[in-house]
């Protein structure tokens, strides 16, 4: 028995949809556990819309998220364009064996006989006039009498009556075959086992199932999967959801968080949610799939993402933010940057990153000439009653301190503090807001430990300085 063939056939009209990447997952997932192969199509026939970029984009896109035509059960990409001659070939054969017949009514002819008659659609009145080949005729495919009765290995038998399928058109009058004909003669052509893609495809699978058996050829295993829908249970969609994959990169996810969070959309893996990939694709089984709709919840996303982020070393967490902290919206000069303090820091930074964006927010000020003052938060913080107080007393402590160390650093305004009966939270408050501008941020006596004697006391002076 030969090995089973999937694929996936995105059009290059956009960005490439999560959802689309969800399903290339699933895809991706039996096609190794099976020992088969993961076909990319593309589907660029539609002309006006295609640009090269995005099939490049779609290609780049699977890649970030592990398929990649490096592993050897990748194949492609193709382009549907390419196979244009088949498609017409497929119709041919189709009108030779008497399936499909040409047709020269028009939509408005359609329409007046729909009227006069006192019904809807088309009701196959060329089917028997034996017309051939000619300007503005379009074929269209003889549908038969019955039920059709598609074997879905998420849905179960899934029964269309085929009286309400109307002979529908395999090849435009212009002579180019509609999406529904390429896409089954490409599958055909390329030996594709298993159909694997959204549940709003499932309407359109009787037709193209009728299409595979007139073409001599057992249809393929079918299967489809839940939509992915937003908190209002709507259909994501690229007009009011943030739906590009490509988008979800730039703003600094990383590839196996998001790669970990799709597998879970319409699926439950064995144990934990937050898995290695070897271990979903072993698991993975089309009979666990579920039938309602996934909800895409970006909040849920952004804890897989914090949570893959505190996984990396330090070192893998540098290399992960570097496009971020060299970048030009780092907010520090990119010569300014130590990869030696980021490095000191990245256990303290890393739990407060939802995204690796998040990054430079966070030590910008370990980086900075000068740290840039929230003047709210410096109002804040001192206007308490012993806060400049407490600021002066640790200048002079700290600048007298023989070890420069965050144990020795915490300890000594511990001490500050109790004599002013503060809690630490409250004593190192002007202190933090001295050196980093802000009231907020990453272990205080861990940075300054980072950031040195020298450069700590300068600023606690100008902060002095400037409160005076």
């Amino acid at each position: 028995m030969s090995s089973p063939r999937f694929r996936i056939a995105p059009s290059p009209t956009g960005y490439f949809h999560v959802g689309g990447a969800r399903t290339a997952l699933f895809n991706w997932a039996l096609a190794r556990q099976l020992g088969g192969t993961f076909v990319l199509r593309i589907e660029d026939t539609d002309t006006d819309r295609n640009r090269p970029e995005w099939t490049q984009g779609i290609i780049d896109a699977l890649a970030w998220i592990g398929i990649s035509a490096d592993d050897p059960h990748f194949e492609g990409p193709y382009l549907q364009s390419d196979y244009t001659q088949q498609h017409v070939a497929a119709v041919q054969q189709l009108v030779d064996a008497g399936k499909a017949y040409y047709c020269d009514m028009t939509a408005a002819d359609i329409e007046a006989r729909n009227k006069a008659e006192g019904s809807t659609g088309y009701a196959g009145w060329s089917r028997d006039r034996n017309l051939g080949p000619g300007p503005d005729r379009v074929v269209r495919f003889r549908v038969l009498a019955g039920t059709t009765i598609v074997r879905d290995q998420v849905r179960g038998d899934v029964e269309f009556d085929n009286a309400l399928i109307e002979d529908f058109v395999l090849l435009r009058s212009n002579g180019a075959p509609v999406f529904l004909l390429a896409n089954v003669v490409d599958d055909i052509h390329m030996r594709i086992s298993h159909v694997l893609r959204a549940e709003e495809h499932l309407s359109n699978t009787p037709k193209q199932q009728m299409l595979w058996e007139a073409l001599g050829t057992p249809s393929p295993v079918w299967a489809h999967v839940p939509l992915l829908v937003n908190e209002q249970r709507k259909k994501i969609s690229k007009r009011r959801d943030k739906v590009a994959l490509e988008q979800y990169r730039a703003e600094g996810y990383l590839a196996n968080a998001m790669v970990n969070y799709l597998m879970t959309l319409g699926w439950t893996p064995k144990g934990p949610e937050v898995q290695p990939w070897p271990q979903i694709e072993g698991d993975f089984r089309l009979e666990d799939v579920h039938l309602s709709p996934a909800f895409f919840d970006l909040k849920k996303l952004a804890a897989f993402n914090g949570d893959y982020i505190r996984m990396l070393s330090a070192h893998e967490f540098l290399e992960a933010c570097r496009p971020w902290l060299l970048g030009p919206d780092a907010g520090f000069p990119a010569d300014r940057f130590d990869e030696t303090k980021f490095l000191a820091m990245a256990p303290h930074i890393q739990p407060r990153c939802v995204t690796l964006a998040d990054a430079p927010g966070v030590v910008d000020f370990l980086f900075l000439a000068e740290p840039i003052i929230d003047q709210d938060a410096w109002a804040k913080v001192f206007a308490a009653p012993d806060a400049v107080a407490v600021l002066r007393e640790a200048i002079v402590a700290y600048d007298a301190m023989v070890e420069w160390n965050h144990e020795a650093l915490k300890s000594t305004l511990e001490a500050i503090g109790a004599t002013h009966d503060l809690k630490l939270g409250k004593t190192q408050a002007p202190v933090r807001a001295a050196v980093s501008g802000r009231s907020v941020g990453p272990p205080l006596f861990e940075a300054l430990e980072v950031l040195g004697r020298d450069e700590t006391l300068r600023r606690m002076r100008n902060a002095e300085a400037a409160l005076a």
